[in-house]
């Protein structure tokens, strides 16, 4: 029977998959204080915020898919439809444009456009070499979220529109057939360019530039991406796959995405080529 693993926080989204794990004769486990039962990692998921999943992938020794902290740069910008760039910190502080700023992994700064680098932190608690994307500025009018495993679109909702929130006043999330039919479809496409590279199960948020069209917004880790109205018994299939037992033998396993820490070795301020 697989087992779902949440911490003790009671949120939205956890209170939905608790509703699905039923539906489904899972069985959940919330975590208090963080202290995780001894139990086999063959048949895990868990879900929520990164550091939290992180532990628990330490302890049962399971390894978590998650992109590379460069693959939205690495993106062919046929798919992203706007330059995006990956630096440290401290070279973000250089840029001398308005620019859309963002930590590449945790949350330890504000998201959003700045007029230029030297609006973000100081040099002081955040180490200087910290991953950042630096993104062109665009209007997004629609914004999707995907679930996908093995790539194909599972569930999707959509989770902003005309820069607020999706979500209408009776708590649906407003978006027609046929928009979320477009919005797999287009997500799909990429999936199927053999030259990318994706984990096997991942949330794929995608939208609509206006004066552009469909573009990919980023690529998230299914265990700690908000589920907004996305079917959650097909989120549980996703995040049961975003879970693996690590290899007895030690390295990455066959078809798992080079690591975050690697990729921060590897590359510095790079740009997809067009």
């Amino acid at each position: 029977m697989p087992t779902l693993l949440l911490s003790s926080r009671q949120t939205e989204d956890a209170q939905k998959l608790w509703r699905a794990y039923i539906a489904e004769n899972w069985k959940a486990i919330r975590l208090h204080a963080w202290r995780v039962p001894e139990i086999s990692p063959q048949d895990v998921a868990v879900y929520d915020e990164p550091l939290f999943a992180q532990h628990v992938a330490q302890t049962l020794r399971l390894r978590l898919q998650e992109p590379a902290v460069d693959w939205l740069p690495k993106l062919p910008h046929r798919w992203r439809g706007r330059d995006v760039l990956l630096a440290t910190l401290a070279e973000a502080r250089k840029v001398a444009t308005r620019s859309f700023i963002k930590p590449a992994e945790e949350k330890c700064f504000e998201a959003r456009i700045y007029s230029s680098g030297a609006e973000l932190p100081a040099p002081g608690p955040l180490p200087e070499d910290l991953p950042v994307l630096v993104q062109e500025v665009v209007d997004w009018a629609t914004e999707f979220r995907c679930f996908v495993l093995d790539h194909k679109v599972v569930t999707s909702s959509a989770y902003w529109r005309d820069g607020q929130s999706a979500k209408s006043e009776d708590g649906s999330w407003s978006a027609s057939g046929a928009e979320l039919e477009e919005a797999s479809r287009f997500c799909e496409t990429v999936l199927a360019d053999q030259t990318v590279t994706f984990p096997d199960a991942v949330a794929l948020d995608v939208g609509v530039i206006r004066g552009h069209g469909w573009a990919v917004i980023e690529c998230n880790a299914a265990f700690g991406s908000g589920i907004y109205g996305c079917d959650p018994v097909a989120v549980l299939r996703v995040l049961r796959r975003a879970c693996r037992p690590r290899s007895p033998w030690g390295g990455r396993d066959a078809n798992t995405p080079q690591s975050n820490s690697a990729a921060r070795a590897a590359t510095r301020w790079s740009a997809a080529p067009r």
